[in-house]
């Protein structure tokens, strides 16, 4: 499975877009975007968001993929992660149902 920096960086090179180009429309140095790129740093939410628009990447697959990454930072040295990743869905699957 990709990361979502492997995802932004063959899209990117796809439309032949340099660095400097797509992290001046991000208004981020070249640097922050390589390191995203390259997984040393993680974009924010905002970022994804200008990213998907600006290399015509599909919004909602690359929002996945950016969360997925960033549930399995935060649980994949857990003991009891999976445990508290079905508790959490649990919970989003009641609050849908709640709110309906």
């Amino acid at each position: 499975m990709k990361t979502t920096g492997e995802i932004l960086r063959e899209n990117r090179e796809k439309k032949r877009l340099l660095l400097r180009q797509v992290s001046a429309q991000l208004d981020i140095d070249t640097a922050i975007l390589s390191k995203i790129e390259r997984g040393e740093r993680k974009a924010t939410r905002e970022q994804i968001n200008k990213l998907a628009d600006i290399l015509e990447i599909n919004k909602e697959s690359l929002i996945v993929h950016y969360l997925s990454e960033k549930i399995l930072c935060e649980l994949k040295d857990e003991d009891f992660g999976i445990q508290a990743l079905k508790v959490a869905e649990e919970t989003i699957k009641y609050g849908a149902t709640k709110n309906q």
